[in-house]
């Protein structure tokens, strides 16, 4: 083998796998043992040894990079090396709030975005359904309780300062009329269908409380200056609902199919997702939403792999990125955005890996964050990527039927997408969030100011089964060493 043939294929390992090049170094006979590296100065050490081949010397490109406090990304499809100067934490800000009730706190950042115009310390979020629990029934069952069944699903408008998220205003979510759930212009965020979504139970678990097909569980927020009006991915659809800035709710775009089993008169239910969308895995629904600056598309990101055709499906790597017109609601591309490999880690089943939010940068870039179920020092994967569409396949339509396909999308392995010509979205990380110590499991609020300010919040879960001592409300803001537009 060619000296140069054994410096490539030890770089391309080491980026796929963490694997330094020590056994390029045996095969071509040459070390590098007594060299020292520093930095700006400072003394570093590469994680792979350096190899001096004919006088030259060599280092994978991962260590370098991360000698040099880069981020380094490496994407198998496009056969292509990213690396990204790591940015900088600059403030801390808490949620002070009275409790919900003994034991349960109260929490926003299940969504997070910033309104043009506004304050660089203005946001807009939400909470998610409401306090939520399972207990076990009997026999091991467990089921869904809402100790507060007539919970409003709020967007909030919050302020930082002094190390403190106050909030400014709250907007409970309404229909132009009456929820006969909660008897009034208010909204729950019960599950809106039997048989299809986990039912709901009273606090002790005993008894089965109703359904309400107006119900949110609010997962991402976005909003649209064109006409002044938020748009919020729903797990229970999954949807996208349409909302006025008073919290109205104006229409809901749901899977086909989906409005034949809930009567919904108050908010038009626009059958503009796919079928295959029905095939959500509980809980694990439309979890982030964003839209361009001209009003012009809108993306929603599901939070897992479909079980598409079965629950086997749960541990594929596999997420759907769909894009909409919003001028006529209907999708116009959809593509798959390949889940962090779970074996790369510890004690991480890869259906725990999950998306939890988005940002619109442009119509060819945005910002996804993927993170596991840990937290604290058990966290491993906080991350905030760069995605680039601009290479990635249009699936829309072609992978949803194994009989038609032979395999569905969630089925494909890596191979599988390479043999039918399928380029996932490539990756880029912004932010590692482990790097950092943020304490908590549930980064699922993010937004970008000025190209370069990016903030991400928590979801506590109202304290409940939390993993955190303090399980509270935590916003953290980063300075990117340059700017995304």
């Amino acid at each position: 083998m060619k000296k140069k043939t054994i410096i490539a294929a030890a770089t391309a390992l080491t980026l796929t796998a963490g694997i330094g090049i020590a056994s390029a170094a045996v095969l071509s006979g040459n070390t590098a043992e007594g060299i020292t590296f520093s930095n700006n100065g400072q003394a570093v050490a590469p994680s792979a040894p350096a190899v001096n081949i004919d006088g030259h010397l060599y280092l994978p490109v991962r260590s370098i990079g991360e000698t040099t406090g880069k981020y380094v990304d490496y994407d198998y499809f496009n056969q292509s090396v990213a690396l990204t100067d790591k940015p900088q934490l600059t403030g801390k800000f808490k949620l002070q709030e009275p409790n919900l009730a003994d034991g349960i706190k109260m929490g926003v950042g299940s969504s997070l975005t910033h309104l043009p115009g506004d304050p660089d310390n203005v946001f807009y979020s939400t909470a998610d359904r409401g306090p939520n629990g399972q207990v076990d029934a009997g026999g091991g069952k467990l089921v869904r309780t809402f100790p507060f069944a007539n919970y409003t699903p709020t967007i909030y408008k919050i302020q930082i300062a002094d190390g403190r998220i106050s909030i400014l205003d709250k907007f409970p979510l309404k229909v132009a009329g009456k929820d006969a759930v909660s008897g009034s212009e208010k909204i729950t965020g019960l599950p809106n269908i039997k048989g299809r979504d986990e039912a709901p139970f009273d606090t002790k678990g005993e008894k089965e409380i109703a359904y309400d097909p107006y119900g949110l569980d609010i997962e991402g927020l976005a909003y649209n200056a064109k006409d002044d009006t938020f748009w919020i991915s729903d797990e229970y659809g999954p949807s996208i609902v349409h909302v006025k800035r008073d919290g109205t709710l104006i229409e809901r775009i749901v899977p086909q199919g989906w409005a034949s089993q809930a009567a919904t008169p108050l908010v038009p239910a626009r059958e503009t997702l796919p079928a295959v969308y029905n095939k959500l895995r509980q809980n694990r629904g439309a979890e982030a939403v964003g839209i361009t600056e001209d009003g012009k598309y809108m993306f929603m990101a599901m939070q897992n792999a479909l079980r598409n055709p079965n629950k086997d499906m749960d541990n594929s790597r596999q997420v759907r990125i769909i894009k909409f017109d919003l001028a006529t609601l209907k999708p116009v591309a959809e593509y798959v955005y390949l889940l962090e490999d779970a074996t790369q880690f510890t004690d991480l089943v890869q259906g725990d890996i999950v998306v939890s939010d988005l940002v619109v940068v442009n119509e060819n870039t945005l910002l996804i964050d993927e993170r596991d179920k840990f937290a604290g020092d058990k966290a491993q994967l906080k991350r905030i990527y760069a995605v680039d569409l601009s290479n990635a396949t249009n699936i829309l339509g072609k992978y949803d039927d194994a009989a038609a396909a032979g395999k569905t999308l969630e089925q494909m392995m890596i191979a599988d997408l390479k043999a039918n010509g399928i380029n996932p979205v490539s990756k880029r990380t912004v932010l590692d969030a482990v790097d950092f110590k943020f304490p908590y499991e549930k980064i699922e609020g993010v937004t970008l100011t000025n190209g370069n300010t990016l903030t991400i919040v928590n979801d506590n879960d109202f304290g409940i089964g939390g993993t955190t001592e303090e399980n509270g409300t935590e916003l953290w803001q980063f300075k990117l060493p340059y700017t995304l537009k």
